[in-house]
């Protein structure tokens, strides 16, 4: 704009240290960590979603109580056996709520976060006042991208601390055993399932990197949270498909049961590994992706 002194610029804000700024804006000092981590906090989805994390180990556990009262044991086969597990100690309760939720419910929760934090703003019709503030661009997406981070993270958190808690409240702090090692010493098995949390954390990030793409190429909240639930349901299904030989250990999900090794004894790392760096690469892609195409794209809603 002429006499504006400012220069035109796709992030939505004018040059650092342009004439015609206001006086003391700073890009670094926009939309604080804090304001939208409590912003998002106070969504309904955010709330129900942490909620739920802490109701599944509660539902868990009371479905196991209405079992114990069934003393039929027929027909109830390896599904019975697992609950033998289940209720053996804290940490194998854990471990069980872990393992049950890890495929599908855990992957939701994260393509939740990720995918609807930029899709909403623009379904709202508010992301474009936000870049108008004016917010830049990368920023906008950095600080969202780490809350969505933050709050999966902490959503998986939930759902490990509250199953620890009620397990080892109904059935004590028994020693950590799996159908891969021996038991494990109460300490040692805790440092193990840390391990397993630490390592899904990992490989959800691929989840986290697929939803925020699609979450910028998109004013579908539901088509960007949907889409990378699907296509992460695809990605497992063709690993299924053994005629693709090596093909199975470039697809996302090739790696995701490799936490088993963590609990075996000795403990096998080498798929932890080579999972660890599939995910970490495709999650830096993704984000790659989103940066590059957000930075790009005309915003009108």
């Amino acid at each position: 704009m002429a006499g504006s002194g400012v220069e035109a610029r796709p992030d939505g804000a004018g040059r650092a240290g342009s004439v015609g700024a206001a006086a003391g804006y700073r890009p670094s000092a926009t939309l604080p960590f804090g304001a939208e981590f409590r912003r998002q906090a106070s969504r309904r989805r955010t709330q129900l979603a942490l909620g739920f994390m802490v109701l599944l180990p509660l539902i868990i556990l009371i479905a196991f109580q209405f079992d114990s009262g069934n003393d039929d044991d027929n027909g109830r086969g390896e599904f019975g056996s697992l609950i033998e597990f289940a209720t053996s100690g804290g940490l194998n309760f854990t471990l069980f709520t872990i393992f049950v939720s890890a495929s599908f419910l855990l992957v939701v929760v994260v393509a939740l976060f990720c995918g609807d934090t930029v899709a909403s703003e623009a379904s709202w019709g508010s992301l474009r006042y936000l870049l108008s503030v004016p917010v830049p661009r990368a920023r906008l997406l950095a600080v969202k991208l780490l809350v969505a981070l933050a709050y999966s993270a902490l959503a998986l958190l939930l759902l490990a601390g509250t199953a620890l808690l009620i397990g080892t409240l109904r059935y004590g702090w028994e020693p950590l055993r799996s159908t891969v090692a021996a038991e494990l010493a109460p300490g040692e098995g805790l440092l193990r399932l840390l391990g397993v949390l630490g390592y899904l954390a990992v490989v959800l990030l691929v989840v986290a990197g697929l939803a925020f793409l699609l979450s910028v190429t998109t004013d579908a909240a539901l088509g960007a949270v949907g889409g990378a639930v699907l296509l992460w349901i695809l990605s497992s299904i063709l690993d299924q498909i053994t005629a693709l030989g090596a093909l199975r250990a470039f697809l996302p999900t090739h790696y995701g049961t490799a936490w088993l090794g963590l609990l075996s004894t000795p403990v096998q790392t080498d798929d932890v590994v080579r999972g660890s760096i599939s995910a970490i690469s495709y999650a830096t892609l993704f984000w790659g992706l989103a940066f590059w195409r957000f930075t790009r794209k005309d915003v009108v809603s």
